[in-house]
């Protein structure tokens, strides 16, 4: 009895804030003029912690052949994530995956209410067991795939490509306390979890520049970051019209707002905190 009232609640709780995020966007929409040559102007967050909900919108509407199917690694609660506007609003196929249990319970109850063609995973994603998620995609080149787990992100999207994922569209987050200049990453470890990793918390993910190399190195091209300095976006340009990747005038590089206000100090000086530890160089 109790289990079952606290899974009402928590529905109840998680119908509200998909109301909440749905009118966010709403209103974000109305008021939105898009350049497209300005990526900044895309930008609005219905569920989507940042703009991302509005980069992806532009990008997915320039597709020449959406398949209107995704994939995401890093899910959370299946609410707050960069693909729960394609499940909710959009009705998309696809898969969310998330390695914390009680986060991937509320993923699967939301979608079992919303939308019964997303399946949703537990999985704590690294790059041994990464390939076995591509077979459980809708299919190998999926309109999006986005990638957020806070510590192993560069080998997992590796991991994922070289499996054979072809991304139509792909947003990633990156750490900006490496600066816009650095290729590198942290060290991979097996159960990685950045809260335990370094006092600070700032010993995580990738940096900008290291998965510009990465990306472009399968053919991508880098399209923009958002505002608030946490993701970056790729695209195959095979996917879309020509001219129109040429004409976009991303933002090359924007501080994490979330560090900048907790630290007080620009990038430079928080990798200060962090120097010590152990990266690698991709």
């Amino acid at each position: 009895m109790i289990e079952k009232l606290r899974n009402y609640l928590f529905d109840l709780r998680d119908r509200g804030r998909i109301a909440i995020a749905l009118a966010r966007a709403g209103a974000m929409l109305q008021a939105r003029q898009v350049d497209l040559a300005r990526p900044g102007t895309w930008e609005f967050c219905g569920f989507s912690q940042n703009g991302e909900d509005g980069i992806l919108q532009v990008l997915r509407s320039r597709l020449r052949a959406p398949s209107r199917d995704f994939i995401e690694v890093g899910a959370g609660d299946g609410v707050e994530n960069n693909t729960a506007w394609l499940a909710v609003a959009e009705k998309y196929s696809g898969l969310m995956v998330e390695g914390d249990a009680h986060c991937a319970d509320r993923a699967r109850r939301v979608m079992r209410a919303v939308n019964l063609s997303v399946e949703c995973r537990r999985l704590f994603v690294t790059r041994e067991n990464a390939a076995g998620l591509v077979p459980r995609a809708p299919r190998n080149a999926p309109d999006v795939l986005s990638l957020d787990i806070d510590g192993n992100d560069y080998y997992v999207a590796r991991a994922l490509l070289d499996a054979g994922l072809r991304p139509k569209i792909a947003v990633v987050e990156y750490n900006s306390v490496f600066g816009p200049e650095r290729r590198m990453t942290i060290e991979y470890r097996e159960g990685f979890d950045f809260k335990r990793a370094h006092e600070t918390e700032l010993y995580y993910g990738v940096s900008l520049a290291g998965w510009r190399a990465c990306f472009e190195g399968y053919g991508y091209r880098f399209v923009t970051v958002e505002r608030n300095g946490a993701n970056a976006f790729f695209a195959d340009p095979a996917q879309f019209d020509t001219g129109f990747l040429d004409g976009v005038r991303g933002l090359a590089f924007a501080e994490s707002q979330y560090q900048l206000r907790k630290f007080g100090v620009p990038s430079e000086e928080q990798f200060r905190l962090i120097a010590s530890q152990k990266f690698v160089t991709i």
